[in-house]
């Protein structure tokens, strides 16, 4: 099959959920056989067309800064630029491909997409990693409801939709995508690179991993650890964010504050698994969330995981019965995260659980799809 995503960001040269899973994906895709293209922006070094892992990446628009204002939002203009580039050379080399799948998030690639089929019979197959209705006054406050309008636009025009949890394509359907089937094809892991990353050397007892923003909720869980840790427990905070300073010194007038360690953003994934791997408690308690990679990213590393028990949060889905959740306040995460401490485990082993995530079973997941979408047979 020849399949054509469209991202304006690509993995590896922007890290990021989205654009990993793509890569997952895709490179899976392409050692069967498959021709992969993504058209994404210029972010790497040399010739706009280039060939990676056995993928072609072709940027139709030059390397453009992601992100603006104080608290860290993705650029509209970023948005509205990328897809204003790809509608012609997407369009030009469309008979070169058999689907078109595009990220839905910043939503107006998609609007692209469509354009660029306009009149062809190429299916467009769309990948939803979140439903934000309401979450727009937050994010955008005055401007909430163009963000509604573009989103509700985006979830009504022809497509094939794929949602990455259940909660996400309950919302896609209340949405107005209930003219056609939503699937459900998750994130996923490479498990076996996660069982075989050792562990860190200078590890930590419990672990958060995310963008130090306010969805997070670091700050439930920084106040969780200073009321439910023992006084030989140590944090580790993986991470980067608008909230990391505000965190920080949050974290400073806590009775347990030289427990608690800030370890930034680390450039290497690999990195990342490490801290997972020597952690025993992996927190998280965001109350936004469309799936919840970080948790099953911890849950293959053998990590006891917590997880917010919250309406806008996937992760309890992913987490199942191979984890516990709390309600996202200090006072209900302290004495759950207490109790793993002391070593109370879920019924459900938690690398079992994992491994149903494997990029492998996802990858072929997602081929059914896209030859589900080519056939009409959705």
């Amino acid at each position: 099959m020849r399949v054509a995503f469209v991202s304006n960001v690509i993995h590896p040269y922007i890290t990021g959920g989205a654009q990993k899973r793509i890569h997952e994906i895709g490179t899976r895709l392409a050692d069967n056989g498959h021709d992969i293209t993504i058209y994404g922006r210029h972010f790497w070094d040399g010739p706009k067309e280039i060939t990676h892992e056995g993928m072609t990446l072709r940027a139709v628009s030059p390397e453009h800064e992601l992100y603006t204002g104080s608290d860290g939002e993705r650029s509209i203009m970023e948005a509205l630029k990328f897809a204003k580039d790809v509608v012609i050379p997407l369009r030009r080399r469309l008979d070169e491909h058999d689907v078109v799948v595009a990220s839905v998030f910043p939503y107006f690639p998609v609007l692209a997409a469509q354009l660029s089929t306009l009149g062809k019979e190429t299916p467009i197959v769309t990948t939803w990693h979140e439903v934000w209705r309401s979450y727009w006054e937050e994010y955008l406050g005055a401007l909430a409801t163009f963000g509604k309008i573009v989103e509700g636009l985006t979830a009504r025009v022809p497509q094939y939709p794929i949602a990455v949890s259940d909660l996400t394509a309950d919302r896609l359907r209340k949405l107005g995508a209930e003219r056609t089937k939503v699937r459900t094809v998750p994130n996923g892991i490479d498990y076996a690179s996660i069982q075989e990353t050792p562990p860190a050397d200078h590890g930590f007892d419990v672990l958060f991993a995310g963008r130090l923003i306010s969805d997070k909720q670091v700050d439930i869980l920084l106040n969780a650890f200073d009321r439910g840790a023992p006084a030989d427990a140590t944090l580790g905070i993986v991470g980067d964010g608008p909230k990391r300073d505000a965190l920080e010194m949050q974290a400073q007038a806590l009775d347990s504050s030289h427990q608690i360690t800030f370890l930034g953003f680390l450039d290497e994934y690999e990195e990342v698994l490490k801290q997972m791997r020597a952690a025993d408690v992996f927190v998280s308690p965001s109350t936004r969330e469309g799936f919840g990679i970080t948790a099953v990213e911890a849950m293959a590393a053998g990590c006891t995981v917590i997880g917010a028990d919250h309406p806008d949060s996937a992760v309890d889905e992913v987490v199942d019965n191979a984890g516990f959740l709390a309600n996202p306040t200090a006072e209900d995460v302290a004495p759950v995260l207490e109790r793993a401490l002391r070593g109370k485990q879920p019924s459900t082993e938690p690398q079992t659980r994992a491994k149903e995530f494997d990029w492998d079973r996802v990858a072929e997941s997602a081929l059914e799809a896209y030859t589900a979408a080519v056939t009409r047979d959705w």
